[in-house]
């Protein structure tokens, strides 16, 4: 196949760029429509509406919602069941993705004023978070890890993984990552009626306070129709790869990194940004050589012919220019100093720096999180972690003599904005004298 070509200095181009990078629409609005229905019926009936669209989606022939539970010892005897190299795997990688969370716990924070008030801030972890784990066209271990990890890391007491179970299959390794993780009750339900349950709660399950993960295009339209019922992490949309590069790493490599995550469904988007015309056609026959060796060849081909671009830049400025306009989730770059070019970037979900980082090793167990800003997103917000699941409440304690002087404050703010109650709670206390106020420690 051959993949679209376009050239940065020609006149057309940035129409051509811009819809090459547009979504579909009107595809959103009937997927909103029909998720929003989705979301409403299980919010209203609960369980019966959440058992009768798992068995209906899922080909599943269960009685209750009970039956959707994974029970703790079959997710302790598929870890132990695992092969000594899986095992391992699962358990490097774990360990490298709890390390690299662990340096993003927050903690609490207070100072003292010349006058005696104190301000502060205390962090708490969520009490309650859902998880959604995709579970369609594959299964994601690596996503429970990635969910799962950062909310143990941030002490959040119940966790709860919702994942698709297509068929009634339940995935071994799913199931073991969940037991690696310390996932409190794991569902096996999934798209828009599993979002809806963990933010609605049904007889069977409670509903949680934040739901995060990646899904398909139904769940991210029932994470945006819950919001505000319960918190979302992101609307994740389909996987993205950028990669820039100078021509001189091994095309086969480059050729792969694309497929990597056009592998993923017919709307992923995979583009190659270089300066070097020879390096595109180096590139396209790679990817004819290789795209027949791959199991899943017709995505692969379906999702490079709808979104995927060999691009041709002036420089590596302008490719660096134009990537900043894509705001990818996964950025490649593949250069000579490729800290120079990754100092130029703003919006990228994850860079990957060098000709030997490859977007996969970011995927299962560099240590970052895979959970990622999409569709442009990267512009105002960030990869999945601990902060996502600790919240931050502000402390004051304002002392007798701060009350005068900040009193005065307020009450000329307030008045400015005619609250005359808050400007009468501040000058309240400012009618008597400032003495000291005992603190618990001198009792």
């Amino acid at each position: 196949m051959n993949v679209r070509r376009l050239d940065a200095g020609d006149a057309g181009f940035d129409a051509l760029f811009a819809k090459l990078v547009a979504t579909d629409t009107a595809s959103d609005r009937e997927v909103e429509r029909v998720a929003g229905q989705i979301v409403d019926d299980v919010k209203r009936r609960g369980d019966a509406a959440l058992l009768e669209y798992t068995n209906r989606f899922d080909r599943i022939v269960a009685a209750s919602v009970a039956e959707l539970e994974v029970p703790a010892s079959e997710t302790r005897s598929a870890l132990d069941s695992l092969d000594g190299e899986q095992r391992s795997a699962l358990e490097t990688a774990a360990q490298r993705i709890r390390r690299f969370h662990d340096r993003q716990l927050a903690t609490s924070w207070s100072y003292t004023e010349d006058d005696g008030t104190e301000l502060g801030q205390r962090v708490d972890a969520l009490q309650s978070v859902g998880l959604y784990v995709p579970g369609g066209l594959a299964a994601y271990p690596s996503s429970v890890l990635m969910n799962a990890l950062p909310a143990q890391v941030a002490g959040v007491e119940n966790i709860v993984v919702v994942v698709p179970a297509p068929g009634g299959v339940r995935n071994a390794l799913v199931l073991a990552a969940a037991s690696l993780a310390g996932v409190t009750r794991i569902f096996t339900i999934g798209g828009a009626q599993a979002v809806a349950a963990l933010a609605y709660g049904t007889q069977t399950i409670a509903a949680v306070d934040k739901i995060v993960g990646p899904g398909n295009a139904y769940v991210a339209a029932a994470k945006r129709r819950v919001f505000g019922t319960v918190g979302i992490d992101l609307i994740a949309g389909p996987s993205e790869i950028v990669v820039i590069c100078d021509g001189k790493t091994d095309p086969d490599w480059i050729a792969m990194d694309l497929f990597s995550q056009a592998e993923h469904d017919e709307s992923a988007q995979a583009i190659l940004l270089t300066d070097d015309s020879s390096f595109i056609e180096r590139v396209q026959a790679s990817i004819d050589r290789l795209l027949p060796t791959m199991p899943r060849r017709a995505i692969i081909e379906r999702s490079l012919s709808n979104r995927g671009a060999l691009i041709l830049t002036r420089d590596l400025q302008q490719a660096c220019d134009i990537a900043n306009r894509i705001a990818p989730e996964h950025l490649e770059i593949s250069t000579e100093n490729p800290e120079h070019w990754a100092a130029k970037i703003r919006h990228a979900g994850a860079m990957f720096l060098g000709r030997y980082t490859s977007e996969a090793i970011g995927d299962y167990c560099a240590g970052p999180n895979h959970v990622l800003p999409t569709a442009r997103s990267a512009r105002f917000s960030s990869a999945l972690g601990v902060y996502d699941f600790q919240k931050r409440t502000s402390v004051v304690r304002v002392s007798a003599a701060g009350a005068h002087t900040l009193g005065k404050v307020a009450a000329t703010l307030a008045r400015g904005e005619r609250l005359t109650a808050h400007a009468a709670s501040a000058e309240f206390r400012m009618a008597t004298e400032p003495r000291a106020e005992p603190r618990e420690a001198d009792y």
